[in-house]
């Protein structure tokens, strides 16, 4: 009996030796960011004789992000994605207040790499950052972390094809479980299905893609905050909008309602040093029920709206590499509202646009100041149109960048939508009755966006970013103040300053 204990044990050993063996590397990397920002982020001076910006003109910030990868081989690693922050420096809610110790740390990504044996098919499986393709300015359609699983395989070195499955959201509604038709967590799901063909051949990538979706007819109660879920992520996904005097979704007996999305980016290189980037967009959301809508602020009749959307843009870029510089000129046009809002919304439905050539209003450059009123925000560019020119990548000292732009914001949509909004500050981007996707503009409305980013690059791993930037507001005061009984309100210009220490590693 010893001997076999004796056995035993010493295979036992072996075993946990062997298994020993296959060690696990963990590499760590990620970012700290540190920002001062100065600025006035609001379009609307006064409404009602009565000043609308409260926020602080100077803030300060950090942010830090770390991430950490488990690697047990080429074919199997596992990463998870903390966030510590925003934090407003003096703010007690994100931690930064006398005695710094709020709870403020995130889980941003967490996510399972690996490869089927014996094949290329690459998965990812868990929370994680997904973004339709796109080229010239980013997404309008999907840019943001969800959870889901994203399947990969590469035919050769010039065709590829990934699959995607998203659930951004599910579980989430809340209700009476005494009515059978809308019981906790009843019919609140949400799913994408995305396929796209990457397409690269010499000087050219083309990378066709379409997506479908679902939601559930309780979903979309959650998808404007009236419940428990975030708004902010599919605020774009139907008829309504954030500037809207909504009121009472009906009922609907759709159990699922449809979504589709296609969308054709190119990048063409082999004209070097000519770099072109087109892209179009298509989007359609099936109607979901109607909803209440009350004209000219709280005192017009109520209007029966339709949920239903469908709308496209189109963006594009052209540059011209030199030694000095490269100066380009890019656009854009996105559908707008046709004045209907019983007919649903002709502007392009998306679910975390994150689309811009700028980087006041748009996403380009340093997006993240330390203070999130400065227009830190996920925007699309449905409903505007644009057009815009750029020298980026100057450099006249060593380790030292800038680029500089002008480009003007117009609207697509029909004046006549301005009666259905809260407040003549709809189309406002900073404050309470403002819209968390972007600008409302109408037809009649403009701003001219000037940026000035540069990035001086102080040692490998640490650079600063100083980004200015202003807008000229030229919002028709007509169009809104006539469409509201007592308005009175008067616009101003915004403006902004921030300077941006990011240490990577």
């Amino acid at each position: 009996m010893k001997r076999i204990l004796t056995l035993m044990l010493a295979a036992a050993m072996t075993l946990g030796a062997t298994s020993g063996a296959q060690a696990i590397d963990f590499k760590a990397s990620g970012e700290w960011l540190m920002g001062l920002a100065a600025g006035d982020a609001s379009l609307v001076q006064k409404d009602g004789g009565k000043h609308t910006d409260t926020n602080d003109v100077f803030g300060a910030g950090q942010r830090v992000r770390l991430q950490l990868d488990a690697v047990a081989s080429e074919a199997l690693s596992g990463t998870v994605f903390f966030e510590i922050g925003d934090q407003l420096w003096g703010n007690g809610e994100s931690g930064a207040a006398m005695g710094a110790d709020g709870q403020v740390v995130k889980v941003k990504n967490a996510y399972l790499d690996w490869i089927v044996p014996n094949t290329d098919l690459q998965i990812r499986m868990g929370l994680q950052a997904i973004a339709m393709p796109d080229a010239a300015g980013g997404s309008a359609v999907m840019d943001g972390d969800v959870a889901g699983i994203v399947a990969s395989y590469k035919f050769n070195d010039n065709v590829a094809l990934t699959a995607t499955w998203m659930r951004p959201f599910n579980d989430n509604y809340t209700a009476d479980d005494t009515d059978p038709e809308r019981r906790v967590n009843f019919l609140d799901n949400i799913d994408l299905f995305a396929l796209s063909l990457p397409l690269s051949f010499d000087g050219v990538e083309v990378t066709p893609w379409v997506m479908y979706g679902i939601q559930g007819r309780n979903a979309r109660y959650n998808l404007h905050g009236w419940d428990q879920a975030d708004g902010d992520f599919a605020q774009t996904l139907g008829n309504t909008y954030s500037g809207f005097r909504m009121r009472n979704f009906g009922s609907t007996s759709k159990g699922y309602g449809s979504m589709f999305w296609a969308g054709l980016p190119i990048k063409v290189t082999a004209l070097d040093p000519w770099n072109i980037e087109f892209d179009v967009n298509y989007g359609y959301v099936e109607k979901m029920g109607r909803f209440d809508v009350q004209k000219y602020g709280d005192r017009g009749p109520t209007v029966r709206a339709s949920t239903g959307r469908e709308g496209w843009a189109v963006k594009a870029l052209v540059e011209y590499k030199m030694d000095w510089g490269t100066p380009g000129i890019f656009g854009w046009y996105a559908s707008g509202d046709d004045g209907n809002i019983k007919n649903g919304s002709e502007r392009l439905p998306s679910l975390n646009g994150n689309a811009g050539f700028t980087s006041f209003m748009g996403t380009a450059d340093a997006d993240w100041s330390g203070r999130g009123n400065l227009y830190e925000k996920t925007l699309t560019i449905d409903g505007t149109w644009g057009i815009g020119v750029q020298v980026a990548d100057m450099s006249f000292v060593e380790n030292l960048n800038h680029t500089f732009r002008v480009a003007y914001w117009g609207g697509t949509n029909s004046p006549s939508m301005v009666k259905y909004m809260n407040s003549p500050r709809a189309f406002d981007m900073d404050g309470d009755a403002c819209s968390t996707e972007g600008p409302y503009l109408t037809t009649n409305d403009g701003l001219l966006e000037f940026n000035l980013t540069n990035v001086w690059q102080v040692y490998e791993n640490l650079t600063a970013s100083l980004e200015l930037g202003y807008i000229v507001n030229m919002i028709d005061k007509n169009t809104w103040d006539r469409s509201f009984f007592d308005s009175s309100f008067s616009r101003q210009d915004a403006w902004k300053a921030s300077l941006v220490l990011a240490y990577t590693f």
